[in-house]
């Protein structure tokens, strides 16, 4: 029986949502061809053999994306079974059955792909099973992720170590799921504060198997790379000492970053090159709405012992949210500057505006239900407005300053020093700029890392 996974936007990454259960479905006996629409055409041949196609969920941008492909499907074959699958399929089940979906998996969704194609892709007696909605959370073994068949590394975003030097990136997963709550996190509606780690030999060997592939750095793309703090440890010790010479980056939340202090200078010991942590406001009291779990201040105390330690770290923001204020924008922008932390910052951070979906703790919050509209199906989310009407037009002049500054390969400082006099305007102030250092090049993705957004027009016209 032959399988088509598809995956249409992960990160820059070459897919590990592909990889993964290409390796579980082919012990099962499939036949599988994997498809990233990211960066190749749809492979028509796959799906005209496929009896079963599956799409990779892991964000909002790939469901928005994801979905748009199922008419081009089913018009080059209307007999396969279609599942979706990943963080976003259990969490738009209803709308994923009203494209045509036969089953909508999260979570650990291995086993779950593998016991559907079992009792209904082999089995030709169940060929028109009711739609199956399903997610898990329990434990499973992991076995070494399937790459072969997937686009050379060289195909997906690279690092940008130094200014003018680029280094062939691989990418692997230690652990699924979060042991918090953030109430804007698309994991939380999911896993609930569980996490499960991937055994410490497979993750070695997905990533032997890059760097043979030509990966001279390893981003682990957990949601937060300290939630098992021993299980990390292990990991990157043995990373360290089986490739020496490879580099790292992870992702830990501020209040990880506090609690173990101590394995900062582990991080860069063992190779790692920066730390990307999700800070999303410096207002405390936007914090306390996302409960992040962690201050201002102890963001500030956060930068400082990532210095002390050698690490770059990455902050990630949502600056526009139904409490945002346009002073409180001036102030993000302002705290950016005095820890000079410009060129650590990718600008897209700073243009970055919250998405409602569906399952979000958020709607639970009364300021929330005041702020939304109803469920927009076609976006997947519920709109909302801002009570000053000053800060969504300058999240749209942010937006579009960001944009232009991306398309003409600006410096950081360039596209700050806009984003610092549009929000002065904003505010109605003259635009003094904040002083601010001069200093060497950060270490940096070429494809910035954030999740929460809408997809571009590009995006759609490569499907």
């Amino acid at each position: 029986m032959n399988v088509l996974l598809i995956s249409t936007y992960d990160l820059g990454h070459q897919p590990f949502g592909l990889a993964s259960p290409a390796a579980w479905l082919t012990e099962a006996g499939a036949t599988v061809v994997c498809n990233d629409l990211a960066v190749e055409s749809l492979n028509e041949t796959a799906v005209k053999d496929a009896q079963m196609i599956a799409i990779h969920l892991p964000m909002h941008t790939a469901t928005r994306l994801g979905s748009q492909i199922v008419p081009r499907l089913r018009a080059l074959n209307d007999s396969f079974k279609l599942c979706f699958y990943g963080l976003y399929a259990p969490l738009n089940a209803e709308y994923l059955e009203s494209l045509g979906a036969d089953a909508a998996f999260g979570g650990e969704y291995e086993q779950l792909l593998v016991d559907y194609f079992r009792h209904h892709v082999v089995p030709a007696s169940e060929e028109n099973a009711p739609f199956q909605s399903e997610l898990s959370t329990g434990k499973q073994a992991f076995v070494v992720p399937r790459r072969t068949g997937l686009p050379a590394l060289k195909e997906y975003a690279f690092l940008e170590k130094t200014e003018g030097e680029t280094v062939t990136v691989g990418y692997t997963e230690a652990s699924r799921g979060c042991k918090h709550l953030c109430r804007h996190c698309p994991v939380v509606p999911v896993y609930q504060g569980r996490f499960r780690i991937v055994a410490d030999d497979i993750v070695l060997a997905d990533i032997a198997q890059q760097i043979d592939a030509g990966a001279k750095h390893i981003t682990f793309g957990d949601p937060d790379f300290f939630n098992g703090i021993t299980h990390a440890r292990r990991v990157i010790d043995a990373f360290h000492t089986k490739f020496p010479e490879i580099t790292y980056d992870v992702t830990i939340k501020v209040e990880h970053l506090l609690k173990h202090a101590d394995s900062l200078a582990d991080l860069r010991r063992t190779g790692c090159l920066f730390v990307t942590t999700a800070v999303e406001s410096v207002d405390d009291r936007i914090l306390d709405f996302l409960d992040k779990g962690h201050t201002r201040a102890e963001f500030v105390k956060a930068v400082e012992l990532a210095r002390e330690a050698g690490l770059t770290l990455s902050p990630t923001f949502v600056p526009f949210n139904p409490w945002t204020t346009a002073e409180g924008y001036l102030d993000l922008l302002r705290v950016i500057a005095e820890l000079d932390l410009i060129d650590q910052v990718s600008p897209v951070q700073l243009a970055i505006r919250l998405l409602l979906p569906k399952g979000s703790l958020l709607l639970d919050l009364a300021d929330i239900q005041s702020a939304v509209v109803d469920f927009d199906a076609e976006s997947l989310t519920y709109p909302w407005r801002n009570p000053d009407e000053r800060v969504d037009q300058l999240q749209l002049a942010v937006q579009s300053i960001v944009e232009t500054g991306d398309r003409d390969a600006e410096s950081r400082h360039v596209i700050f020093g806009r984003l610092w006099e549009a929000a002065c305007q904003a505010c109605g102030i003259a635009p003094l700029q904040p002083a601010v250092k001069a200093h060497g090049w950060t270490p940096r993705m070429s494809e910035p890392w954030y999740c929460c957004a809408e997809p571009t027009s590009d995006q759609f016209s490569r499907l």
